[in-house]
């Protein structure tokens, strides 16, 4: 038994190198797409200091937006503005009716808020879009399809379909922008003030109204480009709201005020759940990669419960 759970799965990597990176690969780029969605988390905790439970369908929803206009003939690359116009009406629509009123509230109050959104955004989305699984407008967008085979001599080949390449030099893109954003403009200072306490932010002269709605939109623009990258991997439905679920453990390792630890901690997940299915899977009767990414997590949270890169919060008693 230690045999197999300790010599033979290195065994079979070293003797199918070329099959060992491609679930690497594979893991990499389902990394890419935990991170994307743990984007819009971090942004929302920053702000708020609130864990967004409705995140994951709002990535559902702007995917459906997006298909859901090209399909009543809206050209694709005009659907794309009209999707990013209706993310910033959502935004601007959470700003006043959602978070306005709950200013000053405890943290649970917000929390409960995000859940009330995710339900009320389930419904709206399914009278207004149906509840069947839609294609992504892939080839419309520009986006590459196809793959590129490379050649390991003797060891065999590694495929890497062009869509992932796309997906993770989008996300590396998005994650130096947002952290740029953050750190070093006004408004990434004045979001981490509001983070810290809303009533003190606004004694010194920031609108809360205006950065909320600021980072609820940016925050939909990421579920925007994270529902556009899964949709072409797979379909738009609302199956994706489970994935989404998917950044918990991710934003437990990489610490849920970092856009960086977001971005390494996705890749852990991805990589360590697809290593793990594929090599130690099969000893426990396979389906691991549900559940590892928690396993994984709860471990790590019991020797640093802040994250690799999250804050350390103290409090003076």
């Amino acid at each position: 038994m230690l045999y197999n759970i300790l010599i033979d799965p290195f065994v079979q990597m070293v003797d199918a190198p070329d099959f060992l990176i491609q679930v690497v690969w594979e893991g990499f780029v389902a990394g890419v797409l935990y991170a994307l969605i743990a984007l819009g988390f971090v942004l929302i905790y920053k702000a708020s200091g609130v864990f967004n439970f409705a995140q994951g369908i709002m990535v559902v929803f702007a995917g459906l937006s997006l298909v859901g206009l090209h399909e009543k003939g809206v050209p694709a690359w005009l659907a794309l503005i009209l999707a990013i116009g209706i993310m910033a009406i959502l935004a601007v629509c959470i700003e006043k009716f959602v978070m306005r009123p709950l200013v000053g509230q405890p943290d649970i109050i917000l929390l409960m808020a995000t859940i009330g959104m995710t339900y009320f955004l389930i419904g709206f989305g399914e009278v207004i879009f149906g509840g069947e699984p839609k294609q992504m407008i892939t080839s419309e967008l520009g986006l590459p399809t196809g793959s590129t085979a490379f050649e390991m001599g003797e060891r065999g080949l590694v495929i890497l379909q062009h869509i992932d390449i796309a997906a993770a030099v989008i996300a590396l893109l998005m994650v130096g922008g947002l952290a740029v954003f953050f750190n070093r403009t006004r408004i990434g200072r004045a979001l981490r003030a509001v983070a810290d306490d809303h009533t003190a932010a606004l004694s010194v002269g920031i609108s809360l109204n205006q950065i909320w709605a600021i980072v609820w939109f940016a925050a939909g623009i990421v579920a925007l480009a994270t529902g556009i990258m899964w949709g072409a991997r797979s379909d738009v439905s609302f199956a994706l709201e489970i994935v989404a679920l998917k950044a918990l453990p991710v934003l437990i390792l990489g610490g849920f005020t970092s856009i960086p630890g977001a971005i390494i901690g996705g890749l852990i997940i991805g990589i360590g759940e697809k290593v793990g299915e594929i090599y130690w899977g099969g000893l426990v009767g396979g389906g691991i990669e549900s559940w590892l990414a928690y396993v994984i997590a709860l471990i790590f949270l019991l020797f640093r419960p802040q994250g690799l890169f999250g804050e350390k919060i103290i409090e003076r008693i």
